[in-house]
């Protein structure tokens, strides 16, 4: 149990940090809830393997299912964060297709070209640091 807990903790920090850092360097700053919403997003595509799918599932769809998966956080987080706590930390209003200015079909795009790199993230940490199993992919 304690190694599973340090292990999410762990996986959490990473995925927290990474994102917080991807938001720097995308737009020029970031906000302290991106660590919490990077870090939900990561476990969760890091999830897609373990309990979801087999290691035989096209990389594609799993990026699919991932880009979905941050797609509906990004709303939640947006509802919360943006709309209740009125925080504003982003506003896609102005782009074409957007929903209520939380989510867009840019940033799922954006997202699922994103998502191949936390799942190999995701899968490598799990085999370097915590020694599970190494991973495969299957492209076609």
């Amino acid at each position: 149990m304690q190694c599973r807990l340090f292990k999410n903790l762990f996986l959490f920090a990473v995925g927290g940090g990474a994102f917080y850092l991807l938001e720097v360097f995308w737009r020029g700053y970031s906000h302290r809830s991106m660590l919490m919403v990077g870090g939900l997003c990561f476990l969760l595509i890091g999830q897609i393997n373990e309990h979801m799918l087999t290691w035989n599932m096209l990389l594609l769809l799993q990026m699919g299912i991932a880009a979905v998966m941050v797609t509906g956080i990004e709303l939640i987080a947006g509802f919360i964060f943006n709309v209740w706590l009125g925080l504003d930390v982003w506003d896609y209003s102005a782009l074409p297709g957007n929903l209520w200015g939380q989510i867009c079909p840019q940033y799922t795009a954006i997202w699922f070209l994103l998502s191949v790199t936390a799942i190999l993230l995701d899968d490598y940490i799990r085999h370097w640091f915590f020694g599970e199993e190494k991973p495969g992919y299957k492209l076609i």
